[in-house]
């Protein structure tokens, strides 16, 4: 069904000087099953953009990035033939205004950092997706979590949302399993918890369904 998929994976990192970075709580667990989940479903071009990671899947096409920036460039080389995008990744909102080229040596007793907002690689993604193309994002919320996740669906211009509540109960970084909600056209879906592998089924059996859908779609407009 699907010829070239674009999976990425992991965090992003944002370096201050050499030694030093700001980045999130993302392992990379969740693209590197749904990568295994691409590979048992006999996708022919598997793309696997990924940040630093320990989880990398084998006998798909690895691209390591470490910045957004980084990440925004193979996207913009990549993303126009992809069948399907699904932007787990989490992508760092600000990168540091000033690089130091040397380590900033301890001394002072605070020590404020500028940082300036990184560009939104799924709007991006949003605006220039050809009528083929299904996109899948990501997001993880702590409050008004149907609100913000319906706002981020709709500004964004996805097919699928797949909407993490960040909790004490439900960490969702760094874990094996996660409890998730699909945000679409449809409506918002609460899927129960369920290991990070079954999850990556579960999302791939909804992408086919709205292939499925944009297939008949087009047809009826024919």
């Amino acid at each position: 069904m699907f010829n070239r998929i674009i999976i990425t994976s992991g965090p992003t990192i944002e370096p201050i000087d050499p030694v030093r970075f700001i980045s999130n709580r993302s392992s990379g667990k969740t693209g590197f099953h749904l990568a295994n989940e691409a590979l048992k479903r006999h996708i022919s071009e598997i793309i696997f953009i990924t940040g630093p990671s320990c989880f990398i899947p084998q006998n798909v096409t690895v691209i390591p990035v470490e910045t957004a920036l980084e990440m925004r460039a193979q996207l913009e080389t990549y993303s126009s033939k992809a069948d399907v995008i699904i932007m787990s990744s989490a992508v760092s909102d600000y990168r540091v205004a000033s690089y130091s080229p040397l380590k900033i040596k301890k001394g002072q007793e605070s020590l404020v950092l500028e940082l300036i907002k990184n560009p939104d690689l799924l709007t991006e993604l949003g605006k220039r997706k050809p009528a083929r193309q299904i996109l899948v994002g990501y997001a993880a919320e702590t409050h008004d979590i149907f609100e913000n996740a319906r706002k981020k669906f709709e500004a964004k211009n996805l097919d699928l949302l797949v909407l993490n509540e960040v909790s004490a109960a439900n960490p969702a970084f760094n874990t094996d399993d996660n409890q998730v909600y699909f945000v679409s056209k449809e409506g918002t879906r609460k899927l129960e918890k369920m290991e990070k592998s079954s999850l990556a089924s579960c999302i791939f059996d909804e992408i086919e369904k709205l292939a499925s859908q944009l297939k008949h779609d087009r047809m009826d407009k024919q």
